[in-house]
């Protein structure tokens, strides 16, 4: 399709050359790489080489990396009651922040009369003193808090909380699934003691992810049973390709991570500012540290669905929020969360950047955002769709 303009990287992101080559290489292969024979020993290398990558990517021992199916497997896995850190007592009970994504909402394997939600701050932030206040009430319990939100994209005060988790006797999960690629971070800096990563976030193959635990993390009980591929904790043969792709995808975006991450920031800034020069517009969690690809706004009276398939008319793919609810845009969780009423919360329009946007991108965007501003703010949605 050509001449579109593509935003909505925290989606997916667009396959990367190099993740590209390292699948093709590996569908060369035909060794299963749990087989002892030549074959399956260059199977077995692909998938050890990706996981020493990233591993060493978030500051962890190769050992340490589970491989998944994706982020909500790997979610899944992570939320386990009976984890516990060496002789420690085990975690009976969850709490997680209310901005989570849906697959930590849920609640893994945690019965739901023991899964307790944490508010945020207007700003989209977790809200520590209720964290405290809930840990002292109850038995030490698991802590799930993203490291960076998908939608406001708001980075989330996660080395504050690990602190109070821990001396609460509890554990904390972090899903950074969002984070990975876009700012740098290590497992053992935020104090983390699982952590859940995605290839398709940054360049690497749709259905693939990791689970990364700490070096004395027990209990963790496999969701899928029947092998004993990924050291007992994940049973089923590895994707070799899709792993080998998520291998090549990190490490591309580690090495580009620093100026990737500067280029985006400013691109950020005159998105926004141009998006600023509507009268009324919300830029949700501006105040806060946030992604620097990730710009969440609306309108009073905007439409998030009308908006979505204008842009789209327009040639530029951007999203509603969340693309794991996909075909149902409705009020977004998060912004609920943080106190926005309806009016706010079902307008609301997320603008993602990503390692091929361009200036040139972002000044068509404001061009067709201005052409559907001054449709979408006067007319039905009827009427714009009938004029498009």
């Amino acid at each position: 399709m050509p001449d579109r303009i593509y935003l909505d990287w925290n989606a997916t992101a667009p396959l990367r050359r190099e993740a590209r080559e390292a699948m093709v290489a590996a569908w060369e292969l035909a060794g299963n790489p749990s087989s002892v024979h030549a074959e399956g020993r260059q199977a077995r290398r692909l998938v050890e080489e990706a996981r020493a990558v990233i591993a060493g990517a978030v500051g962890a021992p190769a050992r340490n990396v589970v491989f998944t199916s994706g982020g909500t497997e790997a979610n899944a896995l992570a939320l386990t009651p009976g984890l516990r850190r060496g002789t420690g007592v085990p975690v009976r009970r969850l709490l997680v922040s209310a901005v989570e994504h849906a697959s930590v909402l849920a609640g893994g394997r945690f019965p739901a009369v023991a899964i307790g939600i944490v508010g945020v701050t207007r700003a989209g932030l977790l809200d520590l003193d209720r964290l405290r206040a809930m840990l002292a009430d109850g038995p030490p319990a698991l802590v799930s808090v993203m490291l960076a939100n998908n939608e406001t994209g708001a980075v989330q005060p996660v080395m504050e909380a690990a602190g109070i988790v821990h001396q609460a006797g509890g554990l904390l999960h972090v899903d950074a699934i969002q984070a990975f690629g876009r700012i740098p971070f290590n497992i053992n800096v935020l104090n983390a003691d699982l952590l859940t990563l995605s290839a398709h976030k940054i360049g690497g193959p749709k259905g693939v992810g990791a689970l990364v635990v700490a070096e004395d993390l027990l209990g963790l009980e496999p969701v899928l049973r029947g092998g004993g591929q990924e050291h007992g904790r994940r049973a089923g043969t590895e994707n070799v390709a899709g792993i080998a792709g998520f291998g090549a995808a990190a490490k591309a975006a580690m090495a580009a991570l620093e100026g990737d991450a500067r280029r985006l920031e400013g691109l950020r800034s005159r998105l926004e500012g141009g998006l600023q020069q509507t009268s009324g517009v919300v830029i949700f969690s501006g105040d806060a540290p946030r992604l620097p690809n990730t710009t969440l706004f609306t309108v009073p009276g905007l439409k998030a669905e009308t908006a979505v398939i204008g842009f789209d008319l327009a040639g530029v793919a951007v999203s509603s929020g969340s693309a794991c609810s996909s075909g149902k845009v409705q009020p977004s969780h998060v912004l609920e969360a943080m106190g926005f009423g309806p009016e706010l919360a079902q307008g609301a329009v997320r603008l993602s950047l990503g390692w091929s946007t361009t200036p040139a991108d972002v000044d068509r965007t404001l061009e067709a955002w201005r052409r559907l501003a001054n449709t979408l703010l006067k007319r039905s949605d009827e009427t714009l769709l009938e004029r498009f």
